[in-house]
């Protein structure tokens, strides 16, 4: 499993020095992953690298590498059994969740698109929304950064983690 950091993240967790790394051959195993505060407390944005489906989680507690993981993984568990995803979760996120690998952000494009998640985060919060409410919110917002099933720009993230599934188990039974 693939965790890209920001540069703020990977100094709070004292990740060390990050390598570049390409998209692994699970890409529901591909994270990036950010720390922001807002009012005044430390929150964290999961993101599929590919789909740039997301959920927040309280950023607070969370002082090395191995908290991080397993507040994330947690997140990532609960967030995705709310949303219906608990299948993904289960048969393609737990099995790679044994190795975990801290690297740096893929592209600007994964980090931009991160960044606007997190400008509607703060907005979301100072309304007191709770996490698990804005990644549904944000994972219906269009992003011009994914293209859609009819071939089009702007497509929803959780609409594009849900086409990610039919791919990837298309491509492991060999279809």
């Amino acid at each position: 499993m693939i965790f890209r950091l920001s540069q703020k993240l990977s100094t709070k967790i004292k990740a060390g020095p990050l390598n570049a790394m390409t998209l692994g051959d699970n890409p529901y195993a591909d994270w990036s992953c950010h720390l922001f505060s807002a009012a005044p407390a430390p929150y964290e944005i999961l993101t599929n690298t590919t789909s740039l489906y997301s959920c927040v989680m309280d950023g607070k507690g969370i002082t090395n590498g191995s908290v991080f993981i397993e507040h994330a993984l947690s997140s990532l568990w609960e967030f995705m059994e709310g949303d219906g995803q608990e299948f993904v979760y289960q048969r393609f996120i737990a099995p790679a969740s044994g190795t975990a690998t801290f690297a740096k952000a893929l592209n600007r494009s994964v980090t931009g698109s991160m960044n606007d998640h997190v400008q509607a985060i703060k907005f979301y919060l100072a309304d007191d929304m709770a996490p698990s409410e804005i990644g549904f919110r944000l994972n219906k917002t269009p992003m011009s950064a994914l293209i859609g099933a009819d071939g089009r720009k702007y497509a929803h993230p959780r609409d594009a983690f849900k086409r990610l599934a039919n791919q990837f188990v298309e491509g492991e039974s060999g279809d």
